[in-house]
């Protein structure tokens, strides 16, 4: 009895997880570049049951009963990666990437520099000209005069960027956007969430064969449709592992108060 209130608890916390993942999904639905996440369940070990009731010439054998679930756990967040919707815009700072690859920009927290992983290409220039995301941080690109990759500066010019991520400043060619990949079949599940759209992990290499839109960004991918159907399931298969608890609780309470209690 005790066993299968622990296996329904299970449940709860695992449908309560998921819950906490689709609504992040559903609140980042506007978020440019986002990604959303899916939660990757499994179950406990199972543990075999037996008894020793059969008896054979007067002999207890043991004889199996089959096998009983502890319930499910939350195994991995995993996040889909897919290309979203890229829509136009008219600023000239606005980028996206059509297929893989990812911008990448350095966070400087004034003890550590760190790259960091983006597809959000929701730019701007700061007060001293540096191209910067949302957070601020500096988006990196290779120096044509001197080939470092380097945070990009604009001096107040007109950009043009090219499909290959050249930018040029006033005609003037100043930088190509420093974007890479991660090779491989599962090369993406390494990468991290670490918040503000950025992603940290991997393998990167530089990747000059990523198709740059400039005055476009990419929407979110999240399915508002099927979250809400998936926020419907987890809800229902909550309320259901709910109510086994209260049965459970209920049948608890009469083998405690009433199986043997003498009128």
């Amino acid at each position: 009895m005790i066993r299968s209130l622990y296996t329904a608890v299970s449940g709860m916390i695992t449908q309560e997880a998921k819950q906490d993942v689709i609504t992040n999904n559903l609140a980042n639905v506007n978020t440019v570049g986002f990604k959303n996440d899916g939660v990757v369940t499994k179950s406990f070990d199972e543990v075999l049951l037996y008894n020793y009731d059969k008896k054979v010439n007067g002999k207890n054998f043991r004889q199996n009963l089959g096998n009983l679930s502890f319930g499910s756990r939350i195994d991995d967040v995993n996040t889909n990666f897919t290309q979203g919707i890229i829509e136009k815009t008219d600023k000239s700072t606005d980028f996206s990437i059509m297929g893989r690859g990812f911008f990448t920009v350095v966070r400087d927290d004034g003890i550590n520099t760190e790259r960091l992983y983006t597809r959000d290409g929701h730019f701007h220039t700061n007060k001293m000209g540096y191209l910067v995301n949302d957070s601020g941080n500096n988006v990196l690109g290779r120096n044509i005069q001197n080939g470092r990759v380097e945070p990009i500066r604009i001096n107040g010019g007109k950009i043009t960027v090219d499909d290959m991520g050249n930018i040029k400043e006033n005609d003037v060619l100043k930088y190509k956007l420093y974007t890479v990949d991660f090779p491989g079949d599962n090369s993406y599940s390494n990468l991290k969430k670490v918040g503000d759209n950025l992603y940290i992990g991997g393998n990167p290499e530089e990747n000059n064969n990523v198709v740059v839109n400039q005055y476009a960004l990419e929407r979110s991918n999240v399915n508002v449709t099927k979250e809400i159907i998936d926020m419907i399931t987890v809800m229902r298969t909550f309320e259901t592992n709910q109510k086994v608890i209260q049965t459970i609780d209920e049948t608890l309470g009469k083998a405690a108060n009433e199986v043997g209690s003498i009128r």
